[in-house]
Protein backbone atom coordinates (compact mmCIF):
# COMPACT_ATOMS: atom_id res chain seq x y z
CA UNK A 1 0.00 0.00 0.00
CA UNK A 2 1.19 3.61 -0.56
CA UNK A 3 3.36 5.23 2.08
CA UNK A 4 1.49 7.10 4.80
CA UNK A 5 3.37 10.36 5.24
CA UNK A 6 1.37 11.13 8.39
CA UNK A 7 2.50 7.98 10.19
CA UNK A 8 5.02 8.84 12.91
CA UNK A 9 6.93 5.65 12.05
CA UNK A 10 7.71 7.19 8.64
CA UNK A 11 8.73 10.56 10.02
CA UNK A 12 12.44 9.80 9.75
CA UNK A 13 12.22 7.99 6.42
CA UNK A 14 13.34 11.08 4.51
CA UNK A 15 15.80 12.40 7.09
CA UNK A 16 18.61 9.85 6.92
CA UNK A 17 20.82 11.18 4.12
CA UNK A 18 22.93 14.18 3.17
CA UNK A 19 22.53 16.12 -0.07
CA UNK A 20 24.98 15.25 -2.83
CA UNK A 21 27.69 17.98 -2.95
CA UNK A 22 27.46 18.02 -6.76
CA UNK A 23 23.73 18.70 -6.42
CA UNK A 24 24.50 21.67 -4.19
CA UNK A 25 26.60 23.11 -7.00
CA UNK A 26 23.64 22.78 -9.39
CA UNK A 27 21.51 24.67 -6.89
CA UNK A 28 24.21 27.29 -6.53
CA UNK A 29 24.27 27.82 -10.29
CA UNK A 30 20.48 28.19 -10.30
CA UNK A 31 20.87 31.08 -7.83
CA UNK A 32 23.74 32.73 -9.73
CA UNK A 33 23.23 36.44 -10.17
CA UNK A 34 20.37 36.52 -7.66
CA UNK A 35 20.29 37.82 -4.10
CA UNK A 36 18.62 35.05 -2.12
CA UNK A 37 17.80 36.19 1.38
CA UNK A 38 14.75 33.99 1.92
CA UNK A 39 13.96 30.58 0.44
CA UNK A 40 11.10 28.10 0.78
CA UNK A 41 11.48 24.32 0.55
CA UNK A 42 7.99 23.11 -0.39
CA UNK A 43 7.45 19.45 0.44
CA UNK A 44 10.57 19.43 2.59
CA UNK A 45 10.15 15.87 3.88
CA UNK A 46 12.95 15.19 6.34
CA UNK A 47 14.71 18.49 5.68
CA UNK A 48 17.70 17.09 3.79
CA UNK A 49 17.53 19.82 1.18
CA UNK A 50 16.44 22.57 3.55
CA UNK A 51 19.72 21.90 5.33
CA UNK A 52 21.59 21.97 2.02
CA UNK A 53 20.18 25.41 1.22
CA UNK A 54 21.17 26.67 4.65
CA UNK A 55 24.68 25.35 4.07
CA UNK A 56 24.87 27.44 0.89
CA UNK A 57 24.51 30.51 3.09
CA UNK A 58 20.85 31.45 2.63
CA UNK A 59 19.99 33.48 5.75
CA UNK A 60 16.42 32.18 6.11
CA UNK A 61 14.91 28.92 4.89
CA UNK A 62 11.27 28.00 5.49
CA UNK A 63 10.70 24.23 5.35
CA UNK A 64 7.09 23.44 4.41
CA UNK A 65 5.34 20.08 4.53
CA UNK A 66 1.74 18.89 4.80
CA UNK A 67 2.68 16.23 7.35
CA UNK A 68 3.44 17.04 10.97
CA UNK A 69 5.26 13.70 11.22
CA UNK A 70 7.59 14.74 8.39
CA UNK A 71 8.16 18.13 9.98
CA UNK A 72 9.12 16.48 13.26
CA UNK A 73 11.70 14.42 11.39
CA UNK A 74 12.95 17.57 9.67
CA UNK A 75 13.21 19.46 12.95
CA UNK A 76 15.36 16.70 14.38
CA UNK A 77 17.50 16.46 11.25
CA UNK A 78 18.04 20.25 11.10
CA UNK A 79 18.21 20.97 14.82
CA UNK A 80 21.61 22.69 14.57
CA UNK A 81 20.45 25.09 11.81
CA UNK A 82 18.79 28.06 13.47
CA UNK A 83 18.08 29.76 10.13
CA UNK A 84 15.58 27.04 9.20
CA UNK A 85 11.94 27.56 10.19
CA UNK A 86 9.20 24.94 9.87
CA UNK A 87 5.70 25.48 8.57
CA UNK A 88 2.72 23.16 8.15
CA UNK A 89 1.18 23.71 4.71
CA UNK A 90 0.86 22.15 1.30
CA UNK A 91 2.03 22.90 -2.22
CA UNK A 92 -1.30 24.30 -3.37
CA UNK A 93 -2.09 26.34 -0.24
CA UNK A 94 1.17 26.98 1.57
CA UNK A 95 -0.14 29.63 3.94
CA UNK A 96 2.95 31.74 3.19
CA UNK A 97 2.80 35.45 2.41
CA UNK A 98 2.64 36.69 -1.18
CA UNK A 99 5.85 37.94 -2.82
CA UNK A 100 7.94 37.13 0.25
CA UNK A 101 10.55 34.69 -1.14
CA UNK A 102 13.51 35.00 -3.50
CA UNK A 103 13.76 31.27 -4.17
CA UNK A 104 11.32 28.36 -3.99
CA UNK A 105 12.38 24.73 -4.26
CA UNK A 106 10.06 21.84 -5.07
CA UNK A 107 12.19 18.72 -5.07
CA UNK A 108 10.66 15.25 -5.41
CA UNK A 109 7.27 16.85 -4.91
CA UNK A 110 5.32 17.06 -8.15
CA UNK A 111 4.97 13.30 -8.67
CA UNK A 112 2.66 13.35 -5.65
CA UNK A 113 0.32 15.80 -7.44
CA UNK A 114 -2.14 15.05 -10.23
CA UNK A 115 -2.69 18.69 -11.24
CA UNK A 116 0.42 20.90 -11.34
CA UNK A 117 -1.37 24.15 -12.13
CA UNK A 118 -2.30 25.03 -8.53
CA UNK A 119 1.15 24.07 -7.25
CA UNK A 120 2.96 26.34 -9.71
CA UNK A 121 0.44 29.15 -9.26
CA UNK A 122 1.11 29.05 -5.52
CA UNK A 123 4.86 29.17 -6.07
CA UNK A 124 4.37 32.14 -8.40
CA UNK A 125 2.27 33.89 -5.74
CA UNK A 126 4.82 33.62 -2.93
CA UNK A 127 7.84 34.55 -5.08
CA UNK A 128 9.02 38.11 -5.42
CA UNK A 129 9.34 39.50 -8.96
CA UNK A 130 12.56 38.08 -10.38
CA UNK A 131 12.38 35.14 -7.98
CA UNK A 132 13.35 31.62 -8.98
CA UNK A 133 11.39 28.37 -8.83
CA UNK A 134 13.59 25.26 -8.82
CA UNK A 135 11.68 22.06 -9.61
CA UNK A 136 13.34 18.65 -9.54
CA UNK A 137 11.64 15.33 -10.14
CA UNK A 138 11.85 12.19 -12.23
CA UNK A 139 10.03 11.80 -15.52
CA UNK A 140 8.99 8.30 -16.70
CA UNK A 141 12.12 8.04 -18.88
CA UNK A 142 14.29 8.97 -15.88
CA UNK A 143 12.76 6.20 -13.76
CA UNK A 144 12.68 3.38 -16.26
CA UNK A 145 16.34 3.31 -17.23
CA UNK A 146 17.81 -0.22 -16.98
CA UNK A 147 19.21 -1.39 -13.65
CA UNK A 148 22.97 -1.22 -13.18
CA UNK A 149 25.37 -1.36 -10.23
CA UNK A 150 24.75 2.39 -9.90
CA UNK A 151 21.15 2.77 -11.07
CA UNK A 152 19.63 0.44 -8.49
CA UNK A 153 16.09 1.72 -9.05
CA UNK A 154 16.00 0.04 -12.44
CA UNK A 155 16.15 -3.35 -10.75
CA UNK A 156 12.90 -2.61 -8.91
CA UNK A 157 11.02 -2.58 -12.20
CA UNK A 158 12.83 -5.54 -13.71
CA UNK A 159 11.75 -7.71 -10.79
CA UNK A 160 8.25 -6.26 -10.46
CA UNK A 161 6.96 -4.86 -13.79
CA UNK A 162 3.73 -3.71 -12.16
CA UNK A 163 5.81 -1.15 -10.24
CA UNK A 164 6.98 0.29 -13.57
CA UNK A 165 3.36 0.88 -14.58
CA UNK A 166 2.58 2.51 -11.25
CA UNK A 167 5.73 4.64 -11.44
CA UNK A 168 5.01 5.81 -14.99
CA UNK A 169 1.45 6.75 -14.08
CA UNK A 170 2.50 8.95 -11.16
CA UNK A 171 5.27 10.79 -13.01
CA UNK A 172 4.87 13.82 -15.27
CA UNK A 173 6.42 14.06 -18.72
CA UNK A 174 8.94 16.83 -19.33
CA UNK A 175 6.76 18.63 -21.88
CA UNK A 176 3.77 18.67 -19.51
CA UNK A 177 5.79 20.29 -16.72
CA UNK A 178 7.16 22.93 -19.10
CA UNK A 179 3.66 23.75 -20.28
CA UNK A 180 2.32 24.13 -16.73
CA UNK A 181 5.24 26.37 -15.71
CA UNK A 182 4.60 28.69 -18.64
CA UNK A 183 0.85 28.68 -17.98
CA UNK A 184 1.53 29.79 -14.38
CA UNK A 185 3.52 32.78 -15.67
CA UNK A 186 7.10 31.54 -15.38
CA UNK A 187 9.80 32.10 -17.96
CA UNK A 188 11.71 28.82 -18.21
CA UNK A 189 15.39 29.56 -17.64
CA UNK A 190 16.69 25.98 -17.68
CA UNK A 191 15.55 22.40 -18.29
CA UNK A 192 18.06 19.56 -18.03
CA UNK A 193 18.68 16.01 -16.89
CA UNK A 194 21.16 15.41 -14.09
CA UNK A 195 22.64 12.41 -12.29
CA UNK A 196 22.59 12.74 -8.51
CA UNK A 197 24.44 10.49 -6.09
CA UNK A 198 21.83 9.17 -3.72
CA UNK A 199 24.15 7.31 -1.35
CA UNK A 200 27.59 5.75 -1.15
CA UNK A 201 27.58 2.35 0.55
CA UNK A 202 30.92 0.99 1.68
CA UNK A 203 29.50 -2.54 1.47
CA UNK A 204 26.74 -4.06 -0.64
CA UNK A 205 25.06 -5.31 2.54
CA UNK A 206 24.43 -1.72 3.62
CA UNK A 207 22.47 -1.11 0.43
CA UNK A 208 20.44 -4.27 0.92
CA UNK A 209 19.54 -3.27 4.45
CA UNK A 210 18.52 0.16 3.20
CA UNK A 211 16.24 -1.49 0.62
CA UNK A 212 14.64 -3.61 3.36
CA UNK A 213 13.98 -0.50 5.46
CA UNK A 214 12.20 1.26 2.53
CA UNK A 215 13.81 4.49 3.80
CA UNK A 216 13.27 7.37 1.39
CA UNK A 217 11.83 5.05 -1.29
CA UNK A 218 8.07 5.51 -1.38
CA UNK A 219 7.67 3.10 -4.30
CA UNK A 220 8.79 0.22 -2.08
CA UNK A 221 5.79 0.72 0.17
CA UNK A 222 3.77 -0.75 -2.69
CA UNK A 223 5.41 -4.14 -2.02
CA UNK A 224 4.41 -6.68 0.60
CA UNK A 225 7.16 -7.78 2.99
CA UNK A 226 7.68 -11.06 1.14
CA UNK A 227 7.98 -9.20 -2.17
CA UNK A 228 10.50 -6.83 -0.61
CA UNK A 229 12.62 -9.84 0.38
CA UNK A 230 12.38 -11.15 -3.18
CA UNK A 231 13.58 -7.80 -4.47
CA UNK A 232 16.46 -7.70 -2.00
CA UNK A 233 17.56 -11.17 -3.10
CA UNK A 234 17.28 -10.16 -6.78
CA UNK A 235 19.47 -7.08 -6.24
CA UNK A 236 21.94 -9.15 -4.21
CA UNK A 237 22.31 -11.51 -7.17
CA UNK A 238 22.65 -8.68 -9.68
CA UNK A 239 25.41 -7.12 -7.57
CA UNK A 240 27.04 -10.47 -6.79
CA UNK A 241 30.61 -9.22 -7.23
CA UNK A 242 30.08 -5.68 -6.01
CA UNK A 243 31.94 -4.24 -3.07
CA UNK A 244 31.19 -0.54 -2.49
CA UNK A 245 28.04 0.75 -4.21
CA UNK A 246 27.71 4.29 -5.53
CA UNK A 247 23.96 4.60 -6.05
CA UNK A 248 22.81 7.29 -8.48
CA UNK A 249 19.46 8.43 -9.85
CA UNK A 250 18.67 10.48 -12.93
CA UNK A 251 16.45 13.49 -12.43
CA UNK A 252 15.00 16.28 -14.54
CA UNK A 253 15.37 19.87 -13.40
CA UNK A 254 13.15 22.81 -14.43
CA UNK A 255 14.07 26.35 -13.43
CA UNK A 256 11.49 29.11 -13.84
CA UNK A 257 11.79 32.83 -13.23
CA UNK A 258 8.93 35.08 -12.17
CA UNK A 259 9.13 37.96 -14.60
Amino acid sequence: MPINFHDEQNGRSYATRLADPDWQQILKRAMAGKTVERAADIGCGGGIYSKAMAELGIPEVVAVDFSEAMLEGARSHCRDYKQIQFHLGNAEKSGLSAESFDFVMERALIHHLDDLSYCFQEAFRILKPGGILFVQDRTPPDCLLPGTNQHIRGYFFEQFPHLAVLESNRRHMNEAVLAELKAAGFAVADNQQIWETREVYSRKEELLEDIRSRNGRSILHELADIELEELTFYIDQKLRNAQAVFEKDRWTVWIGEKM
